[in-house]
């Protein structure tokens, strides 16, 4: 089975699917939601088979395709995993299904018209055969290909499908990331051009690239290249000012998919390329990112407990969190490097299920401002108990996934960066203070006053989007009670995976360390740090 060229088939099936789904003719919205789940499906079965076939115990990278693409320049089309990049692909085949579940009603709202389902299925799909191509790239140019073309759906997604000020964030995050890649592009030409001096002709394979011995100057600038695209893209304090209005901005569909996903690659980034390939400029510059690390951690904190808006305070939670994986990256010992790996995984699925719910709570309120809410558990107890569920994961309550992640970072962090892992425990504290702030005020206390969507706006069932185009929140006075109707069927269905993964993996970590350690003992074997 090993031999199935699964990474192909996973980029391929829903590149196009995206295409056929795209074509379908207007009226066709069924359809296009049902090829679309179907196509979702087939890559999280393709996942999981691509698990079973992984042996833990085996090559560093498994699972691989090689085939020559620009042969003048040593550019290959070379796909392969590691237990670092398979995690990631499970976390997109899970993710993606659900996404378009929570979106199976009115995709992005508004009319068809307006905003085409088709269109937003498509985008997502097209997405997903993005994210799987950056995680599988085992070519640095190839890599970058795929970094750069996530921008195109993730873009549309926002400036087409978004709130009220989607063009200003649609913009904003194009521009963030394209600063970003075209910085890390200068630094890839670089590393080809310090690979043909070295080996006679140039390369972008990474097994290659990772064996030369670049001078230690040289290695701070290519260095800070792919930092700083990695570091927009994670994203670090104070390149983190785009999340927030994106995250805001985009359907709930795509921003589970965004802060869940898309967020990663940076992470991932300093895992893969910045650690292996620089090793004496990463030990050089681990003090500069630990404080950018630290500093996001408290500081994102403190801006979530001021926010009003719910997406706001769901997008500013997971900067902080971000700020606990970079210093598991950066302590460079095993259990911390594993931690942040974990914390990758733990976090799409907690901050996922997080961002549903308050897709769902906004759909059937038609507002996004916290105020605007109360007592909502007692006329939606189902929701209220999956709002608790995953608040309690994403503040790393022991017994949920979370808590295990952020336990490694810090034991992992405190022989090495002491006072980095002090500071950073801060957070846990602040992180309890704004999750059980935002539920007391929205599902507890006596019932505001909100508007429903309005009739015929296209309010979309299952937190798809935010509301805008819908309906604005009325003044105080005009205000009415809305009845707040329960978890449909098709909805728990969406949340309860991911559930049972929060518990699955708070009590059973093991099931992802096993496959994530080895990775990260290459990882720092390359970088020759303490494991």
């Amino acid at each position: 089975m090993s031999d199935f060229p699964f990474l192909v088939t996973m980029i391929a099936v829903p590149a196009v699917g995206a295409a056929v789904v795209a074509a379908l003719p207007k009226g066709r919205e069924l359809l296009a939601r049902q090829l679309s789940l179907g196509v979702s499906l087939v890559v999280l079965v393709l996942a999981v088979l691509a698990a079973v076939a992984f042996d833990t115990g085996g090559e560093r990278f498994q699972l691989t395709t090689s085939v020559a693409w620009i042969p003048d320049f040593g550019v290959e089309f070379a796909l392969g995993v590691d237990g670092i990049a398979l995690v990631m692909l499970l976390l997109v085949g899970l993710l993606v299904p659900l996404v378009i579940g929570a979106s199976w009603e009115d995709g992005p709202g508004g009319t068809p018209e307006e905003r085409p389902v088709r269109f937003f299925f498509a985008w997502l799909l097209l997405l997903e055969a993005m994210m799987v191509g950056v995680f599988a790239a085992t070519d640095v140019f190839l890599f970058y290909v795929f970094f750069e073309a996530m921008l195109v759906p993730m873009y549309f997604l926002i400036g087409r499908f978004g709130g009220p000020r989607r063009q200003y964030a649609a913009v904003k995050f194009f521009l963030y990331s394209l600063v970003g890649g075209l910085v890390m592009l200068a630094a890839v030409i670089g590393l080809y051009v310090v690979s043909a001096s070295e080996l006679g002709e140039g390369t972008f394979a990474f097994d290659a690239l990772r064996q030369l011995e670049i001078d230690p100057g040289v290695q701070k600038l290519l260095f800070l290249g792919f930092f700083v695209a990695f570091a927009i893209k994670a994203p670090l304090v104070p390149l983190h000012t785009w999340l927030p209005d994106s995250a805001a901005e985009v359907p709930i569909g795509g921003a589970v998919l965004l802060v869940g996903v898309l967020d990663k690659v940076g992470t991932f980034g300093f895992l893969r390329y910045c650690l292996p390939l620089f090793p004496d400029a990463s030990r050089a510059f681990a003090p500069l990112v630990l404080v950018l690390a630290v500093v996001g951690v408290l500081y994102a904190a403190l801006l979530a407990m001021g926010q009003s808006d719910m997406k706001r305070l769901v997008a500013y939670t997971s900067i902080s969190h971000f700020g606990f994986i970079a210093l598991g990256i950066f302590a460079f010992t095993t259990e911390a490097a594993s931690g942040a790996v974990l914390y990758m995984v733990n976090h799409g699925i907690a901050t996922g299920l997080l961002f549903l719910v308050v897709g769902m709570l906004i759909a059937r309120g038609g507002s996004r401002q916290i105020g605007d809410y109360g007592g909502v558990a007692a006329q939606a107890p189902k929701l209220a108990a999956v709002f608790l569920v995953a608040g309690l994961a994403s503040l790393a309550l022991p017994g949920t996934n979370s808590f295990v992640s952020e336990f490694l970072v810090l034991l992992g962090s405190f022989p090495e960066r002491l006072v980095y892992a002090i500071l950073a425990t801060v957070g846990i504290i602040l992180a309890a203070l704004y999750i059980l702030l935002m539920y007391q005020r929205t599902m507890h206390g006596p019932a505001r006053g909100v508007v429903a969507p309005a009739e015929g706006a296209g309010s979309p069932p299952g937190g798809t989007a935010d509301g805008a185009g819908a309906t604005a929140v009325l003044t105080a006075p005009a205000r009415t009670a809305v009845r707040f109707h329960d978890l449909s069927v098709r909805e728990i269905a969406v949340v309860a995976p991911l559930v049972v993964l929060i518990i699955v993996l708070g009590v059973q970590p093991q099931l992802l360390l096993d496959i994530i350690e080895p990775a990260v003992v290459a990882t720092l074997d390359d970088l020759g740090a303490t494991r």
